[in-house]
């Protein structure tokens, strides 16, 4: 195995002896806080989960893995917290209302974002749940959209949990599977150090890009005089409930 030289404390029996579960917990967060909370939208998800089921993958120090943990049960918390970020998220959007989009443009918040995530279930109703947990930005705001236009809790949650398995659960074993393509189980076993440096550096400045991106959007919408949404522009941002009722226009041709 090779260690990258200028960072020895990345040593994998290192990091899984001082890490383990609390990696975990830390990947749980942030898939939790991509559905519910706003500011969610900030984090790089999707490729999180892959190197996830990747890093679960035995190595030396572990037969588990980086988290010390069956893939099966990291699959299953992920998925967890893919779910509850999900149900936080429609609870915010229920109890706060249109009043949860009176605020003003940040890097934290941006009303085309709420546009964008409304457009898509205008066009692919209820099941936006769904499809919006693989589109960055959209599977942040949909759970407080569909919680603001009082999309039915027992539908929303059905496709809550489905869109969990399948972007939680789903993108985190595919990680794992494809850890047994030779070349990649090669590469990991040797590598290890420096891809945990990439997943945690990678996050942490992608992170920052988006936070970064966002405000200077920001900035040029205030300077335009278009930096606050008020409360009757909040209102019209809330979602008809009858949009979830719609069949999807999967062809895009304004035909449900």
């Amino acid at each position: 195995m090779h260690h990258a030289a200028l960072i020895p404390w990345l040593d994998p029996a290192t990091i899984i002896g001082s890490a383990g579960p609390w990696a975990l917990l830390v990947v749980c967060f942030i898939v939790f806080a991509e559905t519910g909370l706003l500011v969610g939208f900030l984090l790089p998800g999707d490729t999180l989960l892959v190197i996830s089921g990747l890093l679960s993958h035995p190595i030396a120090g572990s037969e588990h893995g980086v988290f010390g943990l069956n893939v099966w049960i990291v699959a299953l918390l992920i998925g967890l917290s893919a779910f509850v970020g999900g149900e936080v998220g429609y609870l915010i959007g229920h109890k706060g209302g249109p009043a949860v989009f009176e605020r003003k443009e940040s890097g934290l918040f941006s009303k085309k974002n709420v546009e964008r995530t409304n457009a898509f279930f205008e066009r692919f109703g209820g099941i936006t749940v769904i499809l919006a947990r693989f589109v960055p930005i959209v599977r942040t705001f949909a759970p407080v959209a569909a919680g603001v236009g009082h999309m039915p809790w027992r539908r929303y949650t059905l496709y809550n949990l489905i869109g969990a398995i399948l972007w939680g659960f789903g993108l985190t074993m595919f990680g794992y599977a494809i850890g047994f393509i030779p070349p990649i189980a090669q590469f990991v076993e040797s590598y290890i150090d420096l891809i945990l440096l990439a997943a945690v550096g990678g996050t942490a400045l992608i992170t920052l890009w988006h936070y970064l991106s966002e405000r200077h959007k920001a900035k040029k919408e205030a300077a335009a005089g278009e930096g606050e949404t008020d409360a009757t522009e909040a209102e019209e941002l809330a979602l008809d409930p009858e949009v979830f009722d719609r069949a999807p226009d999967l062809d895009g041709d304004g035909k449900h």
